[in-house]
């Protein structure tokens, strides 16, 4: 890598055309991403790509007045001292704050690039627009919120919340709450058969582990699975997957942890207070993001708890 103090005023432009290219790209391709969720977004960051590829233009026009039509190959990656972004993919699912968070510090890494090239630099003009795309770098918050006024009104601002709302509970909540149920209800049977059967805290622990891990796998992969989220717009299956896996075992696993108790009577009491608390959780889940009573709520998952519990007391007691 190239320290910044070295580069010449010939790569200094060539470095600004490319970071201009490359700002315009992402804007474009973020609109692109958030036109069918978000509209009004996009259309801000459309008009953000334009900007760029004003400046990227400006800067073209000084470079072929000096130096000529050829540009060297330099990249934002051969210079020391530039953030390293993360490609568009790795971001996804979009949500709107992530997107406002990467475009802020774009805008201030931008700023701060030309306020030093524009100190480096010794020939007037160069040094001129350098400057004057500095000075329009740090105006762009100011206008980024025309922008949202003008393409963002509260109608549409509301309406995207919504959206947002939505896609977290499709992508994130709803995969995570069925990971949750399973592996707090659906385990409950197994467990405490093996408990009531064994009176064994190690023997308890050990099918309360399988049970956890191995309903942990199936509901990943049946919910990976599912759909691809193409059609559904539940996001990745991959986050989904990982997302309900992980919480299922996590279900499963807060009841059958307490079984390294030794002592057994201990370890039952342990595991059914926890088996209370989880129930508690899932109820409130469903009363915040599901819109579900809390009463109405809670009554539901008891109930179901209590039948899977009973099961396995009544199997593992015969």
């Amino acid at each position: 890598m190239k320290e910044f103090s070295e580069l010449t005023e010939q790569e200094l432009l060539a470095l600004a055309i490319a970071l201009e290219e490359e700002d315009s790209r992402t804007y474009s391709d973020l609109a692109d991403a958030m036109r069918e969720t978000y509209p009004g977004t996009a259309r801000v960051f459309t008009a953000m790509a334009a900007e760029e590829d004003g400046h990227r233009h400006r800067l073209l026009s000084l470079y072929r007045e000096k130096f000529g039509d050829h540009i060297p190959l330099i990249r934002r990656q051969d210079v020391k001292g530039f953030l390293e972004r993360k490609s568009l993919w790795l971001l996804r699912p979009l949500g709107i704050e992530k997107v406002r968070d990467e475009a802020e510090l774009m805008e201030a890494e931008s700023k701060r690039f030309y306020q030093r090239a524009a100190r480096h630099s010794t020939d007037a003009a160069i040094r001129q627009l350098l400057g004057d795309l500095a000075a329009e770098e740090r105006r762009h918050e100011a206008r980024a919120e025309e922008l949202e006024a003008e393409f963002v009104p509260a109608e549409v601002e509301n309406a995207e919340s919504a959206t947002e709302r939505r896609l977290f509970l499709l992508q994130i909540v709803q995969p995570g709450l069925a990971g949750l149920m399973d592996g707090s209800v659906s385990t409950l049977a197994p467990l405490f058969a093996a408990a009531f059967a064994t009176k064994d805290s190690w023997q308890t622990l050990l099918v309360g582990l399988a049970a956890a891990l191995g309903a942990g796998i199936s509901m990943g992969f049946a919910e990976a699975l599912s759909d691809n989220g193409s059609l559904t717009g539940r996001g990745s299956p991959l986050l989904r997957g990982a997302v309900c896996g992980l919480m299922t075992t996590v279900g499963g696993l807060g009841h059958a942890l307490p079984f390294l108790i030794p002592d057994f009577r201990t370890a039952i009491a342990v595991a059914v207070a926890v088996v209370a608390v989880e129930l508690g959780i899932i109820a409130w889940v469903r009363n915040r993001y599901m819109d579900t009573p809390f009463l109405s709520a809670a009554v539901q998952v008891v109930f179901g708890g209590l039948l899977v519990f009973g099961t396995g007391v009544l199997i593992g007691s015969s």
